[in-house]
């Protein structure tokens, strides 16, 4: 299943990139984060609750960055098992400079597999889109106060 999604941020670039490589940032972005800790440069263990329609459950994964070109372009791996299946993701993140902030475009290709691959792509598609948009929305929020403390 193919996703794309696109985000722009009011902030100025190197604020956007160094957020979304904070781990506090991360952690409080994820919905439904219950731990979000790095076991080694650029890789992450999470644990999520995701509860959006018939996707319900506790997801421990791993979230990997790699490929990074500071500041436009990063992949982006998820791995995840929860009662409802596993999730396998892999995504390109791409920064764009605007006048007024930063665009920021994922394209993920996304394998599920249990109640998830039930679901039906489209329904799981929209769900992708949710909580994406959620992590994003969060995520503009907490750079914003980091951005304005520093």
């Amino acid at each position: 299943m193919k996703i794309a999604y696109t985000h722009h941020f009011g902030l100025p670039l190197d604020a956007v990139w160094k957020g979304i490589q904070d781990e506090e940032v991360l952690k409080k972005a994820i919905p439904g984060c219950q731990a979000f800790s790095q076991v080694e440069e650029n890789v992450y263990h999470a644990e999520m609750g995701i509860s959006v329609g018939p996707v319900k459950g506790m997801f421990t994964g791993q979230v990997r960055q790699a490929d990074q070109e500071e500041p436009f372009f990063y992949r982006l791996f998820v791995k995840g098992k929860g009662a409802p299946g596993e999730i396998d993701a892999a995504a390109e993140m791409k920064l764009e400079e605007e006048d007024t902030g930063v665009k920021l475009t994922c394209t993920a290709e996304v394998q599920v597999t249990g109640v998830l691959a039930s679901v039906g792509q489209r329904v799981m598609g929209g769900v992708a889109k949710l909580v994406i948009g959620q992590f994003f929305k969060t995520a503009e929020k907490e750079m914003g106060q980091m951005f304005s403390h520093s």
